[in-house]
């Protein structure tokens, strides 16, 4: 069985915007072992004291079926391998493996470190020998070898042979520049192999957009270990992207990797996504929102006929889902779908259905975009078919910002009138900005009526300029999404005023968290 080796808490949080904690790296960690991977990097413990702290957390944290390993460097030229600050750090990490890495390009021997080539050899052989000798696993990292072997290859087979001498059980071969091609990788591959009596790993990054494509090219050549981050995060343009060298190698390769975990992929891309505190990629193979999300009517139609004709994978296996999108690419049978989805059964001649795709294809041709704003597209739905009662009925709003040069910041204030049945409400409140005050105003003015709406938060806030060429005139497009404790929806605004557009996603927002009230019956009904 191939090994899956995670980087993600080490290599990965090296991406720009990306920051764990220490807690932050143990609840990755405990999801990176629900998904069955056999070795997770957690960090250097000699380069911050946030990675040495969770090489003390992660031991109190049980593990079913991942082992944790330390990550750090060959010893530095100047020390005895015995004194070496870093080498001490990896084995107080007290962790059964530690990835050592090594120089094998001859350019950062001698450029980088400002040693020989011989000195070199020197510390990579006692440094891995010292490791062994405190009874520590080594996997060994060869840094930047496919550069190296194409500058020097006795070079770099040396820095190989050394480590494996000093007992190293894997050698990594990496790809740290992000530069080789696959049909490099198979051909340098099929050299080291001949070589290296040691099972063989590959460490690729993703700087030519090829560290997929030349992990399962090294994987096809015999290498047993392959490295990679979730969602292929990491410095400058990421890593190998486990979400897709995964599902590959089950699915396509047919060689084991997870088993039946493979199900929990998305789940996981998804919690590293929150954690990291970055935009989730919905185009993303796999695991995306979109990978298997259907929009032109002829895929909707053949899909809904056998999704064999549009997918390439059974979306469940990565723990995905099939999605029909509604726009004006759709015809009726992506249309009825969605309709059908919302519990109403309608035949495909229905003067309603009719009506909607018309309503549907006005909106869009007017800027509306309900792929992201589902909330929209349901009220829209429900609407035109008659079977939803708004909740509330605006009578007027304003917003006003001020700014006053002696202050740092400007204020905006935000004032609505409401009808809820017969009863008239009016509401002013305070924001960070104009839109954040209208969204405090309407919630002031509504949830002495609808309490729950205390749930909901807003959770993003997009703006889109239609129509650029009119410049400060322009059609603008707002999407909001917003959740409770249980969901999450988009909804979608369109004017020439952006807080008139603000205006319609916001009152659309808590229209659907109240048309939840309305949902039950078409639920029970099903």
């Amino acid at each position: 069985m191939l090994e899956i080796y995670d980087t993600t808490l080490r290599d990965g949080a090296q991406a720009e915007d990306v920051s764990f904690s220490a807690e932050d790296k143990v609840r990755v960690a405990q999801q990176l072992d629900e998904l069955g991977v056999q070795f997770i990097e957690g960090g250097w413990p000699g380069a911050n004291p946030k990675d040495i702290e969770f090489f003390r957390m992660i031991k109190e944290t049980p593990l079913r079926y991942a082992t944790v390993v330390a990550f750090g460097s060959t010893r530095k030229a100047s020390n005895a391998v015995q004194k070496d600050p870093n080498i001490q750090a990896l084995l107080d990490a007290e962790t059964k493996i530690i990835t050592l890495f090594g120089k094998t390009w001859s350019l950062h021997v001698t450029d980088a470190l400002g040693i020989a080539l011989a000195k070199n050899l020197e510390i990579i052989g006692d440094s891995v020998a010292h490791l062994r000798s405190k009874n520590r696993r080594v996997f060994y990292d060869a840094e930047h070898f496919f550069d190296g072997y194409k500058t020097d290859p006795d070079y770099a087979l040396e820095t190989v042979r050394r480590a494996v001498a000093a007992g190293a059980e894997r050698v990594i071969l990496c790809d740290t520049n992000g530069g080789t091609m696959p049909w490099e990788i198979k051909e340098i591959c099929r050299v080291v192999q001949s070589e290296c009596p040691v099972p063989l790993g590959i460490h690729a990054h993703n700087d030519c957009e090829m560290a997929v494509a030349n992990s399962l090219v090294a994987i096809e050549m015999g290498v047993v270990q392959v490295q990679g981050t979730i969602n292929g995060i990491g410095e400058r343009c990421g890593n190998a992207n486990l979400c897709s060298i995964i599902p590959n190698l089950q699915l396509k390769m047919k060689r084991p990797a997870l088993g039946e975990r493979l199900s929990h992929l998305k789940k996981v891309s998804g919690f590293v996504t929150e954690i990291a505190n970055l935009m989730p990629n919905k185009h993303q193979p796999y695991v995306g929102d979109s990978a298997f999300a259907h929009k032109g009517g002829v895929h909707i139609h053949a899909v809904l006929k056998n999704p064999a004709t549009y997918e390439h994978v059974v979306p469940a296996l990565v723990g995905n889902r099939q999605r029909m999108l509604v726009s004006d690419y759709a015809g009726r049978s992506g249309l009825l779908e969605k309709v059908e989805a919302f519990g109403i059964k309608l035949d495909k001649d229905h003067a309603k259905v009719q009506e909607l795709m018309a309503t549907l294809k006005e909106r869009e041709s007017e800027g509306y975009q309900f792929e992201g704003a589902e909330g929209s597209f349901e009220l829209l739905m429900r609407k035109a078919m008659g079977t939803h009662t708004p909740s509330f009925q605006l009578l007027g709003f304003r917003v006003i910002v001020e700014k006053k040069y002696d202050h740092g910041v400007s204020m905006s204030e935000a004032t609505v009138m409401v009808k809820v049945g017969e009863t008239v409400e009016h509401a002013a409140a305070a924001g960070s900005g104009p839109v954040n005050a209208l969204d405090h105003a309407l919630r002031k003015a509504l949830e002495k009526f609808y309490p729950e709406l205390r749930e909901v938060k807003l959770l993003d806030y997009k703006v889109r300029v239609l129509s650029a060429n009119r410049g400060t005139e322009s059609k603008v497009r707002v999407l909001i999404e917003s959740g409770d404790h249980k969901d999450k929806w988009g909804t979608v605004g369109v004017s020439e005023n952006i807080m008139e557009a603000s205006w319609q996603a916001l009152a659309d927002s808590i229209e659907y968290k109240l048309l939840a009230r309305d949902r039950l019956p078409d639920k029970a009904a099903r």
